[in-house]
Parts: C-alpha cells; structure tokens; sequence
C-alpha cells in the first residue's frame, strides 16, 4: 500500500514532486494514474496554468481550470516558492523523502537556484531528475523557448499536416508536451528500472521537438524504398501509388475514412469489391467504375486521373448515407470503413460504455460531478488504474504534507506563508 493507500497500484510506494508547468502536467498524471504519490508544486497564489481555459461554466477562474483539472488528477497540491532560501531547504526535505521529481523550467533554472540533478542526487542518491524542455538541456537551441506551434514546426509534423496547395497547419489541440509528457513518463519508469538493478539515480532529458520527430516514422519507409520525401495531402493518401487517393469522405452527418487498398492483400480486394458492388446495388454506380477487374487492379500504378474518375461516384454515393448507416453495412460486407468521431461521438461511444471508461468524478467545490477519461490501459493481476482524486486546489495539502510528513509547526506554517514561501 502506497503513502496515499492505494493497493496494488504499480507504482504505490513511490512518491513524486511535480515542478512542471502546462509542458509537464502529463508526466505527473500518467506517474499518479499508475499509483504514485504525486504532489504538484506551486508558487504561492497557484500555477500560471490555472488560467488556461476552457473554465467551468466559461467563469474564467484559477481554481475553474478544465484544463487543469484534466491534467492533474490524482495529484495532491503544496504551494511552495523554491527561489527563497527556505523554499529551497523544505524542497530539499521533500526530496529527501520522494523518488522522483519532474521538471519544465527553462534550461539551467534549477541549476542556477542550486536545484539542479548533481546537487538533489547529494540529498537523495536514489533521486530521478526527469527535465522535459522544447530542444533538450543540450545544444544551440538548448536555450530557446519553444510554443507548441514551434515545436510542431520543428520537428516535420507541420510539414506533412494540411492540404497540398496551402501552408503547413499544426493540429489544433497543443500536441508537442503532450508527446513529451508521455515520453518523459516513459523515461522515468526505464530510470526507475535501472535504480531498481544499481540503487543509483539519474537525470533524464527529454526534448518535445525529439519526441514529435519520432511520430512521423510512417513517413519514413517511403524513403527507404523509393526515395520520395512525403509531403501535405490533406484528406487523401499518398505514398501508395503514384499520385494520392482520397481517404477522408463526407457523408449525411459528418465523416468517414476509407481508403482503396492494393488487392495484393485479400482484405483490400475484399474490401474494394465490397464497396463497390454496394455502389452499384444502390444505382449509383458509373462506367469506370463498372469496367474495373479489381482481382488485377493496380494501386501503385493510378493516375490522378484515375482516381478522380473512382471519387465521382463514391462522393454521391456517402453523402445519401449517415455515418452509423455506412459503419453499420460496412461491418457486414468487410469493408475497410470507418467513421471519424466526434467528441460526442464518443462520449456516447457503446464500446467505451461496456469498459466503464468514462468516469464521474466529484467535485465538492463546484457542487457536482464532472466525466473524465478513465484508464488509458488494464493490468491484470493489480488494481485497475483510476481516478483517485480530482486535480487539487491552491495549496490544499499544505497543511497535510508540511505538518504530517515534514513536521513542520503551525507556528513555522504562518512565519513561512507570511513570507510568502508557501
């Protein structure tokens, strides 16, 4: 059983001090889903990112955050100013009972407050200093700052995200800490494996540009085998054949995706003959269509000519059909066709009903309940992942973590906030 008592949990004895900022939250929360005891460090008046929107019930208040609640559950909450010298010395207390502490401040911060991994190791030797920045703690761009958007445009993602004939976009939502975070969870877990077999700790280094590059490995191949650079295609697929086909189509109450497949595989030529004799059953079928021997049909060798005479009757035939119509039939015929969810869609999605993967949480404070994400995996022979706790208000374990676990007086609690170090 863990300091916070949950059982079973992978990672219930081991305690983790949150530093990041928005660049971070992940890492802490995968470490708090997997069972740690992660306490989230602010400064005294809460964490900047408080004032990230969305806010419940669109009040924009720091301690109404959605953005803050979904990244820090199951995190309990301390404010504490680490650049005055007593914040320095009741964090150094804190690492001396924590197996990890995770970082997002611009390279050398910590170094320059005295903070940094050789000076933590010489607290706890068993520390694991996990540092996730925008270019990593090395190099000429070690120093830069790094917004999501530049992150994205930096590491190819923007490149190959959009239409052909337009400018690169970056997805809408912040991708590249996201990576990171996740990345940096990972990282400290293979940290926490090589403790665990030397007794010694280590600092990792995570960069958000390393980790976004490492999302474009589908790219990759095609350069390995022919030598072609993949570039923006919008809705459609390239890299196939010669020039690219359509795999996002509208339809009565959205979208779908289905792409034409080599019918060198079974299941494409399935799933291409399937669909195109569904087509034809609906009279909305044309003569290239019609005149198409799909057991000899060669994707690599269609021309945008080709492909433009094959979307004609496709565009008509989905937009006389919904989404949950095309899913529906597509299930019985074997057709490679999917729909493109909605967040609604999902919230109502039946597989992620009969998982229980959408979980109400309490929250005291606003007189309700909110639905999260749950689980993003099961472990079989451990308590499941869940939520355990809702993401903490400003300072709420102040009291919890200097008294109970560091000792600290009521007395010393009030001279410390009246200096404005927690």
């Amino acid at each position: 059983m863990n300091k916070m008592g949950w059982a079973n949990t992978m990672l219930a004895p081991y305690r983790v001090l949150d530093l990041t900022d928005d660049k971070g939250f992940l890492c802490g929360k995968i470490l708090g889903d997997y069972g740690a005891d992660v306490i989230k460090i602010e400064k005294p008046g809460g964490d900047p990112a408080r004032k990230i929107g969305p806010f419940y019930h669109d009040i924009p208040d720091p301690e109404k955050s959605l953005n803050w609640f979904c990244y820090n559950l199951n995190k309990r909450g301390i404010t504490l100013d680490i650049e005055t010298a007593d914040g320095k010395a009741i964090f150094k207390k804190l690492v001396e009972k924590a197996d990890f502490v995770i970082e997002s401040f611009p390279v050398g911060y910590l170094d320059r407050l005295g903070l940094c991994y050789k000076e933590l190791e010489k607290v706890n030797p068993r520390i694991i200093l996990t540092s996730i920045s925008p270019f990593g703690q090395t190099g000429p761009y070690s120093h830069y700052k790094g917004a999501d958007i530049t992150c994205m445009g930096m590491a190819v993602i923007m490149y190959l995200s959009g239409d052909a004939d337009r400018p690169p976009v970056r997805i809408s939502a912040p991708q590249a800490f996201m990576c990171a975070g996740a990345d940096a969870a990972s990282a400290s877990l293979v940290a926490h494996y090589h403790r665990q077999k030397t007794g010694q700790g280590q600092w990792v280094d995570v960069s958000a540009q390393e980790s976004l590059i490492c999302t474009t490995m589908n790219a990759n191949p095609f350069w390995y085998l022919d030598k072609r650079l993949e570039t923006r295609v919008g809705p459609l697929r390239g890299g196939l054949s010669s020039a690219p086909n359509r795999q996002v189509w509208p339809c009565k109450d959205g979208f779908i995706s289905f792409a034409f497949w080599s019918t060198f595989y079974k299941a494409g030529l399935i799933s291409n003959k399937a669909l195109v004799d569904w087509i034809a059953s609906d009279g909305m079928s044309n003569e290239y269509l019609d005149s198409i021997d799909w057991k000899t049909w060669n994707i690599t060798v269609q021309t945008k000519e080709d492909w433009e005479k094959l979307q004609v009757p496709l565009f008509n035939f989905f937009l006389t059909k919904t989404k949950s119509e095309l899913h529906a039939e597509a299930l019985k015929r074997r057709i490679l066709l999917v729909p493109v969810t909605t967040p609604r869609d999902l919230v109502n999605d039946e597989q992620l009903a009969a998982r229980g993967y959408w979980v109400e949480v309490d929250h005291p404070e606003l007189d309700g309940k909110l639905l999260y994400p749950g689980a993003f995996m099961r472990v079989l022979g451990a308590d499941p992942l869940k939520i355990k706790r809702r993401a903490p208000l400003i300072g709420e374990h102040n009291e919890e973590i200097y008294r109970d676990m560091l000792g600290l007086k009521a007395e010393d609690m009030i001279i410390l906030k009246q200096g404005g170090t927690i």
